[in-house]
């Protein structure tokens, strides 16, 4: 069962980070969505597919990464560049335009997904500054197969938050 770790906006949040990634060193892939404000070759940063943030200003950093686990593409970008706090429509395009499934992102704060025509959208929440929620969060994808992924969202301690857990399907891309 692959599993993926799903985290944003950080805001210089350094022992969490590591705790976090101690916390899932079994996951097959970690995902930073963006703001972290820590240099490009961190310990902390270490090891994840990392999107720069608005308050990110290494030039090292790229603004998306996409990828894939088995038959599942991943697009990664913080969400400053696609307006996410409006609507979700420029990043489901450019989802498109990647062939990905799967699109994480951050910038407003906010934990929750949504599914739209088949892909799913991630945003982690804040791990620092929540807006929506006073708990900070992070979030954990799993699946055995596309009939059954399974999205769970933790407290920064590592708790997980039943009111914030979906499951769904998604076919394999074309």
């Amino acid at each position: 069962m692959p599993k993926v770790l799903i985290i944003s906006d950080t805001h210089g949040l350094t022992d969490e980070v590591i705790e976090i990634k101690n916390r899932h060193k079994d996951a097959d892939a970690m995902i930073h969505c963006g703001d972290s404000e820590l240099s490009a070759d961190s310990e902390e940063l270490k090891g994840f597919y990392y999107a720069k943030g608005n308050c990110d200003f290494e030039p090292d950093m790229e603004n998306e990464q996409v990828f894939s686990i088995g038959d599942l593409t991943f697009l990664v970008v913080h969400g400053h560049l696609h307006q996410i706090k409006s609507t979700l429509m420029p990043l489901s395009y450019r989802a498109e335009e990647k062939g990905a499934s799967i699109a994480c992102f951050g910038h407003s704060h906010m934990a929750g997904a949504e599914k739209i025509d088949n892909k799913l959208f991630i945003n982690p929440g804040s791990a620092h500054l929540p807006r929506d929620r006073q708990e900070p969060t992070y979030a954990i994808l799993e699946w055995d197969d596309l009939s059954k992924v399974k999205l769970q969202f933790y407290h920064v301690n590592g708790e997980p938050m039943p009111e914030l857990h979906l499951e769904t399907t998604l076919t394999a891309k074309d």
